[in-house]
C-alpha cells in the first residue's frame, strides 16, 4: 500500500470488505464470528462495515477462524496494523462529496486501475484546464468551488511523478476524443497531455473505435481498483453517487469484460496515432 497516500477510512472500508467475504466464503454467520472473538453480533457488523477501527489481533483471529490462507492473513492484519492516521485528502474536504471521500481515499491505496470511458477523460488523466472546463460545465460543483475541485484532482494523480505510480490501463471511446471540452487550446492541450502519458511504462491507453458498434462496455462507464494487499474492487459512478462492486463473481465478470474490450480497441500504437490525428487536425 502507498503509504504516503494513507487513509483510515479507506483502510477500514478494504478491511472490512476482506472480513465479510472471508467470512461468508466460510459459511459463518455474524453470530458465529461474534462468538470467536467473545463480543456482540453488532461488532461483527461495524467491523465489516468499516464504521469502527479493526485491530490486528481481532483480525487475525477471525481470519485464521475462517480457513483463510496464512500468507493472506499477514497481509490484512498488517494493513490494520498501519499506524498513520492522516487523510492526505483533508485540504480538500470542503468541497468534496462525502460519497466520493471513500473513493479517492481508495484510489490513493490501490495499485492498479483499469477505466472504461466513453464521454470524458479519466481523472488521473486530465490536465488543469480540462478539468475546469469539465467541471464549470456542470452542476454536480457550485462554481466558486471548481478551483479547489480541480486542484484535488490534480492532487489525486499518481502517473507522473509518485514514489508509487498507479498503473493505469484505460480505453476511451473515439467520440471522448472529439469532444471539444474548453475549445481548440484546451483540447489540443489535453490529447498532447495523453501522448506524453501514453510513453510511460505504468500507463496504457487504447482508443475505441466508434465503427465497433457493441462490445462489453456499451451499457455502462466502470472502473476497477487493484491493491497489493486487499481484495478488487468495482466502481461505477452516477450522477449523486456511486456503486461499489464487491462480490468477487461479479469482479471477476467486470475484470472479464475489461479484457474483452482493450482486445475490441485499437492497440496503443494505434490509439497514439488517432490522438495525434486530432492534434494534428486541431492546429490546422
Amino acid at each position: 500500500m502507498t503509504d504516503h497516500r494513507s487513509d483510515p477510512a479507506a483502510l477500514r472500508f478494504l478491511i472490512g470488505y476482506d472480513l465479510r467475504v472471508s467470512r461468508e466464503k466460510a459459511g459463518m454467520k455474524q453470530a458465529d464470528a461474534a462468538k470467536i472473538l467473545g463480543c456482540n453480533q453488532p461488532k461483527i457488523n461495524y467491523l465489516e462495515s468499516g464504521k469502527t477501527q479493526q485491530k490486528p489481533d481481532e483480525v487475525a483471529a477471525l481470519l485464521r477462524a475462517y480457513g483463510t490462507e496464512v500468507e493472506h492473513v499477514d497481509r490484512i492484519t498488517s494493513l490494520a496494523g498501519q499506524a498513520d492516521r492522516t487523510t492526505w485528502w483533508a485540504p480538500f474536504s470542503e468541497v468534496l462529496p462525502d460519497w466520493f471521500r471513500t473513493f479517492i481515499g481508495l484510489e490513493g491505496l490501490a495499485s492498479g486501475q483499469f477505466a472504461y470511458r466513453s464521454k470524458v477523460i479519466p481523472g488521473q488523466m486530465q490536465t488543469e484546464n480540462y478539468a475546469t472546463a469539465v467541471l464549470e460545465g456542470g452542476l454536480q460543483i457550485a462554481l466558486m468551488d471548481v478551483p479547489q475541485v480541480v486542484r484535488s484532482r490534480m492532487a489525486r494523480q499518481r502517473l507522473i511523478g509518485d514514489p508509487q505510480p498507479l498503473q493505469m490501463v484505460a480505453v476511451l471511446e473515439e467520440a471522448v476524443l472529439d469532444r471539444m471540452i474548453g475549445g481548440p487550446i484546451v483540447m489540443r492541450e489535453q490529447l498532447q497531455h495523453l501522448i506524453d502519458l501514453m510513453r510511460l511504462d505504468n500507463v496504457e491507453l487504447r482508443i475505441m473505435p466508434t465503427q465497433v458498434a457493441v462490445h462489453d462496455g456499451i451499457n455502462d462507464e466502470f472502473m476497477l481498483l487493484d491493491f497489493e494487499s486487499a481484495r478488487s474492487i468495482g466502481y461505477l459512478e452516477f450522477a449523486a453517487g456511486a456503486l461499489y462492486v464487491q462480490d468477487q463473481d461479479q469482479v471477476r465478470l467486470y475484470k472479464m469484460m475489461a479484457d474483452r474490450i482493450r482486445a475490441a480497441a485499437l492497440s496503443p500504437s494505434e490509439s497514439a496515432d488517432a490522438i495525434a490525428a486530432r492534434i494534428a487536425s486541431l492546429q490546422e
